[in-house]
Parts: structure tokens; C-alpha cells; sequence
């Protein structure tokens, strides 16, 4: 049976070619077509439109932006959507709130299909070297009979209950990874307005204990000044708003999350949203530049 892929955007793309590649029989759509060219080389077959992909694949993984990307391709809310995820797996590997999640699955099942959840940790780079991390959360035998297909994909997957178990996680990823990206760009930014030498100060933070794979992947892109994409800052701050709403729903304080929150919004609406996360450096330039000196 055919696996199905949809979404090939900035992740799903390198994550839908490493499974062409490693001999996966899939059929993937893509709301612009341009984008399946790479994969129709790789030997991938592409459909002409998602209810196509439902068609011809009993396991379909979704790599979309959004809820509503999700609940588009899936017809949710319209006949279609029975016939699409009956007798199929839905795998959810995108980023959305818990609770729709949750509700998703309850969806699915009632359908007479099943639901798991899948999202992975990482980016760009990891994405197209098959490096990703995944956390799978959803009905046990489901989730097992997903987790092959995970490999060409991510180095490792971790199993985490039930849903919204796996997005949870994620959330809790992400928070960690938004304040550490942050915190080494407002380092770079203090150490640079100071005249420091901006290579050194990255040497010295590599030589160090707060050097990590994170830091040698945006290091570099800060001195450069490179912006090309890796994680978008518009995904960030919407990561940063599921975040936020999780934890206000738990009752929790998440005070450094909050001020990443203000600056990704502010380097969105600097017009930065499809750069790479450490343009959040022009919203502290920004800052800076508005505050008097003495």
C-alpha cells in the first residue's frame, strides 16, 4: 500500500524526498504543484489533489502550516471527510494547539479510521540529512505500525501515550529552543554594540559549556548576517503562541517565553516573518536604536 505525503514546504519537502529516496512507495500533493517536481524525480508518484492522495494510500503523513491547512485537506467539516481517513491512518506531523489535536483524533476515529500524532523536532537542516526527531503519540498498535516509516526521516522517535501527549511535548521543545535562539542572539548583539570582535565572542561561546549544536548551526548565520530560512520567525511566533496559550490554560508562568513572544512579533511586523528565526536580531537593533545613549 502506498504511504502518502502532503505539505512540502520548508521541512516537508527534504522530509518527503528522504523517504522517496529510501525506496518508500509514496504519492504526495502539494497545494503548488512546483514544489512535487523534486519529488516525482526522486520516483515518487505525485496526485493531482489531496482527496487523490486519500485514494491511493492507506497511511497518509500531513506536514501543513496550520489547523486550517489541516482541516482543509482532510474535507473536515464536509462529506468528504468520512470517505477520505475511513480504513486510513492520519498522521499529524505539523504543529497545532493540543486541543484541536485531541479533538482531531475523536474526529478521525468516529470516521473509522485511526490518528497519531507525530511531530518532530528540528529544522531545515536536519530536515534534508534525515536527522529530525519525532514523538509519537496515538493508539499504541497505530503509532507502532507508523514508526518504520519514521526512519528514513528522523534519527530517533520517542514514544509519548496519548494524544496530545506528542504535541505537548513538542511545545516543550520549543519553548527551550525559541529562549536559547534568542538568548545567543541578544548575546551576539550585546558583545557587537560593545565592539567586541564578533567572530571571537563566537569562538569563546564554541570553546565553552554553553556551546551545543544549536549554537553552531546559528553562529554562523549571525556573523554572516544570513537570514535564508532554517525555522521561519513567522513558525516561531506562532510555536511561541501555541505555547503561550498552553501554558495559560495550565496556569503556568512562562516569563522568558513571554518576551521571545514581543520579539517575534516585532520582527514579524518588521516584515522579517520569512527570514530565519535569528532575524530576531533587527527587532533588538530596533530596540536599541530607540533607547538614548547614557
Amino acid at each position: 500500500m502506498r504511504v502518502g505525503f502532503i505539505g512540502l514546504g520548508v521541512m516537508g519537502r527534504p522530509m518527503a524526498l528522504n523517504l522517496a529516496r529510501a525506496g518508500t512507495p509514496l504519492v504526495v500533493w502539494n497545494r503548488t504543484p512546483a514544489r512535487c517536481a523534486p519529488l516525482r524525480e526522486a520516483g515518487a508518484e505525485v496526485a493531482g489533489s489531496a482527496g487523490e492522495v486519500f485514494e491511493r494510500a492507506g497511511t497518509v503523513l500531513l506536514m501543513l502550516a496550520d489547523e486550517t491547512a489541516v482541516d482543509a485537506v482532510l474535507g473536515r467539516g464536509t462529506p468528504d471527510f468520512a470517505a477520505r481517513v475511513a480504513g486510513r491512518t492520519v498522521v499529524h506531523m505539523g504543529t497545532t494547539s493540543p486541543e484541536y489535536s485531541a479533538a482531531l483524533e475523536d474526529a478521525v476515529r468516529e470516521a473509522g479510521g485511526a490518528y497519531v500524532e507525530a511531530p518532530v523536532s528540528g529544522s531545515r537542516a536536519p530536515a534534508e540529512q534525515g536527522r529530525l526527531v519525532a514523538m509519537l503519540a496515538g493508539d499504541p498498535s497505530a503509532a507502532a505500525a507508523v514508526r518504520p516509516l519514521l526512519a528514513p526521516m528522523c534519527r530517533e522517535a520517542f514514544d509519548c501515550g496519548a494524544v496530545p501527549g506528542a504535541l505537548l511535548m513538542k511545545l516543550s521543545v520549543n519553548l527551550f529552543l525559541i529562549t536559547q535562539v534568542t538568548g545567543l542572539t541578544e548575546a551576539f548583539h550585546f558583545a557587537d554594540r560593545h565592539g567586541l570582535d564578533r567572530r571571537r565572542f563566537l569562538d569563546v561561546l564554541d570553546a565553552g559549556p554553553m556551546a551545543s549544536a544549536v549554537s553552531r548551526m546559528k553562529a554562523p548565520k549571525l556573523l554572516a548576517r544570513d537570514f535564508a530560512v532554517q525555522a521561519a520567525a513567522a513558525d516561531v511566533l506562532k510555536n511561541n503562541r501555541l505555547i503561550a496559550q498552553a501554558a495559560r490554560k495550565a496556569g503556568l508562568a512562562s516569563p522568558l517565553l513571554d518576551v521571545c513572544h514581543a520579539l517575534f512579533g516585532e520582527t514579524v511586523a518588521g516584515g522579517h516573518g520569512g527570514e530565519d528565526m535569528v532575524a530576531v536580531l533587527c527587532a533588538l537593533e530596533t530596540r536599541t536604536d530607540g533607547i538614548p545613549a547614557g
